[in-house]
């Protein structure tokens, strides 16, 4: 099962597949046959990146059952979902910074999923076949700024400011997404620990309905949503989104 990782070295930006200590690079398109150049760089040398640079980020909400039985929602009959702009993408390690405005910031550690080549109103029964591949993912949220004014919810404002999404450290392939577990933890404590079995549009379906709604590109990223467990960051505080076969997305909050 590869894992794709992005990376800089020696002021050059490239990609490959970490192997251990190793990183594999190739050549190419990630999306479109990749070549091994034959090139081994070591772990210790490299500055993992956010694996792809989405077109667009499609972000689930209300999709989890557990979630939805403990604050009394109404199951949805159809995707409910906020975009991402490229402004919030966040790499592996780097440091999540406050905005200028004043309010709790919520982590949400969640299953991206990564789209490999183009998808237009896909059918259920084909829709795995464009998807590349899996990473970790926290939406961070600026939670008082989503419910300070009644008769508006502000999704952008309170999930669009700088380095509100982090994601990464690699892409990984052939795993089934409904055996995995997606754990959070802060300062070493786990606050998230939910199957994603659990989710109310099970993959198939949700990149079928989805892509009725726009075109996904080959690197665009779903967020699957999170469930119980979210909280509220505190400065100085180290935020781990793991999950096993994928690996640790960790960054700093100040």
């Amino acid at each position: 099962m590869p894992r794709w990782a992005r990376y800089t070295h020696a002021g050059t930006v490239g990609f490959g597949t970490l192997e251990g200590e190793e990183l594999r690079v190739f050549g190419g398109d990630l999306f479109a046959s990749p070549q091994p150049t034959g090139q081994l760089l070591q772990r210790a040398d490299v500055t993992l990146l956010r694996p792809v640079q989405p077109s667009k980020v499609i972000v689930m909400y209300n999709n989890y059952a557990a979630l939805i039985e403990k604050m009394q929602l109404r199951t949805p009959a159809e995707p409910q979902y906020f975009l991402k702009a490229p402004n919030t993408y966040l790499d592996p390690d780097a440091v999540i910074r406050k905005p200028s405005y004043k309010s709790r910031l919520v982590f949400e550690g969640e299953l991206g999923v990564v789209i490999g080549r183009h998808c237009k109103d896909v059918a259920e029964a084909d829709a795995m076949s464009c998807v590349f591949g899996y990473t970790c993912a926290n939406d961070v949220t600026a939670a008082d700024v989503l419910t300070r004014d009644p008769s508006f919810a502000h999704w952008a404002r309170a999930k669009g400011f700088d380095g509100s999404l982090p994601f990464g450290p690699v892409i990984a392939t052939g795993l089934d997404p409904r055996s995995l577990v997606v754990r959070t933890a802060v300062d070493g404590s786990v606050r998230q620990s939910y199957p994603v079995a659990d989710m109310i549009f099970e993959l198939p379906r949700l990149v079928s309905l989805l892509s009725q709604d726009m075109s996904l590109s080959p690197g665009d990223l779903i967020l699957c949503g999170t469930s119980l467990g979210v909280g509220v960051m505190k400065p100085g505080s180290v935020v781990e989104i793991e999950i096993e076969g994928i690996g640790k997305l960790s960054n700093r909050f100040e």
